[in-house]
């Protein structure tokens, strides 16, 4: 099994750290020193509204169907016209709500306009994620991996060129960056479309009330789950546009720094993808065979999180002045407490998802609740007064409770045990990546010598197993 997770996330990793970043850093950014803080931050906003509810065009059915994929391929093809079906209908339910909220928030004319576009870019997102999920759940992480990263490669090209050609100059207006989204979208899933039909050879579409609502039912303790976090991880630039007296321009200040941890975030969730279907079919064989896929797994992710999050926090205000042409300071102040909460991001992709896959959905839609409770009260009370920065804040906070309540969680379900041997590498780890900054000032010697260390110490404590690396690659047992 972990041949199968690392082999798969390295094809993953490698596609996405050729193409996402330059997406984000080399066009998104772009647009956003081009359009300006407060168009943008309203194109922010309106996008994280749209994401609010997108739970309605899945009620948790691509969660539903990874896990059946990876248990019953025979099952799972036999449905999958009538969710595409199905998933129609739900995009009128999440069309009328989403545009109801904007209502009542208080956005109109051309705020609406985007809005429409950005929920039709959700509806094709979503159908995308429905057909990579049959990818995840089949093991054809290659093909997943392509698809991954085809609407962001698509997007490097005709909006690169919309930005860079001198065929527009300087003039760029951010509704074409969202109907360019439209069209890389539509060709990313026409694609992914047509891949899965040669694997699944399926040609029947109708719709079934009967079976819509058994599935909804089954699938239905996963939206949940899914609303609630995406309402403690997307609601604060809603809440901080439309509730800071300065909201537009704070929200595109908070988007500079948001936009690293949304990279970061990228890659975080390649990890959840190969890990899910590899945790669900572990659970089937009995909950003891997921430790050495836990350990692997927890020991890179967060060895590697501690280490970019240190580098990052520490060359915040350098990094951001690369990519932005102003606010610099202001954002590196948020963008600080994201990277904290980012720690937080981490835990909760291995233990979320270790739970996830054994259906504590219950217990983790309860924390999810508890966190949106905290990160509400937090942005109420801290956004008036500080902006970007009382949002990052929120944030941390939020994330931190959530990955100490799963952990704690995981750590009672699954019984394992935790002593010093477990947590003590992670302190020497972080004590070697802080101690530099004691004795050099300069950002850049500062820089490599993190870099340095971090890279060593991963080997040296052993967050990356070599014995492990070569029993995944040199051993041709699969699953």
């Amino acid at each position: 099994m972990q041949r199968v997770f690392f082999s798969g996330l390295f094809i993953t990793l490698i596609l996405n750290l050729l193409i996402k970043p330059l997406a984000l850093f080399g066009i998104d950014a772009v647009v956003q020193n081009r359009v300006g803080a407060s168009e943008y931050g309203t194109y922010f906003s309106l996008l994280n509204l749209s994401i609010l509810f997108n739970i309605l065009l899945d009620l948790g059915i691509n969660n539903y169907t990874t896990k059946i994929a990876a248990q019953d391929a025979k099952k799972a093809i036999d449905y999958f016209g009538k969710v595409i079906s199905l998933r129609f209908l739900l995009f009128l339910l999440y069309s009328l709500l989403t545009l109801l909220i904007g209502y009542i928030i208080g956005y109109r004319s051309h705020e609406f306009v985007m809005l429409s576009i950005l929920m039709v870019n959700q509806l094709l997102i979503m159908l995308t994620q429905f057909c990579r999920s049959y990818f995840s759940g089949f093991h054809l992480f290659k093909t997943d991996a392509i698809v991954s990263i085809l609407d962001k490669l698509l997007l490097i090209i005709i909006c690169g060129f919309a930005l860079y050609s001198s065929v527009f100059n300087e003039t760029f207006d951010i509704f074409w960056f969202v109907g360019i989204q439209s069209i890389c979208y539509l060709i990313t899933f026409f694609i992914a479309f047509i891949l899965l039909l040669n694997k699944i050879k399926t040609q029947k579409y109708s719709f079934d009330f009967s079976f819509s609502f058994a599935l909804i039912k089954k699938s239905f303790p996963y939206a949940i789950l899914i609303l609630l976090m995406i309402l403690y991880s997307r609601a604060d630039s809603v809440i901080l546009e439309r509730l800071h007296p300065n909201g537009k321009t704070e929200t595109g200040i908070y988007a500079q720094g948001f936009r690293l941890l949304d990279a970061l975030y990228m890659f975080g969730m390649i990890f959840v993808g190969l890990l899910y279907p590899m945790f669900s079919r572990q659970i089937k064989k009995g909950k003891q065979t997921v430790f050495p896929l836990l350990k692997t797994a927890g020991n890179l992710l967060m060895g590697g999180s501690i280490l970019v999050v240190t580098i990052l926090i520490f060359q915040s205000e350098n990094i951001l002045n690369l990519i932005y042409e102003e606010n610099i300071y202001k954002a590196s102040i948020s963008f600080k407490w994201l990277m904290l909460g980012f720690i937080g991001i981490c835990i909760n992709f291995i233990f979320g998802t270790l739970l996830t896959a054994n259906g504590n959905l219950r217990e983790l839609s309860y924390i999810s609740f508890f966190a949106i409770i905290i990160n509400f009260v937090m942005n109420f009370l801290l956004i008036p007064s500080m902006g970007a920065k009382g949002a990052g804040i929120s944030m941390f906070v939020t994330q931190t409770f959530v990955s100490v309540s799963q952990f704690l969680l995981a750590k009672a379900k699954f019984e394992f045990s935790i002593n010093l041997r477990h947590i003590l590498p992670y302190f020497i780890y972080l004590t070697l990546l802080i101690s530099p900054c004691l004795f050099i000032s300069h950002d850049e010697g500062l820089f490599i010598c993190q870099l340095a260390i971090g890279l060593i110490s991963l080997f040296a404590l052993k967050f990356i197993n070599i014995n492990e690396l070569k029993k995944a690659f040199i051993n041709k047992e699969t699953i």
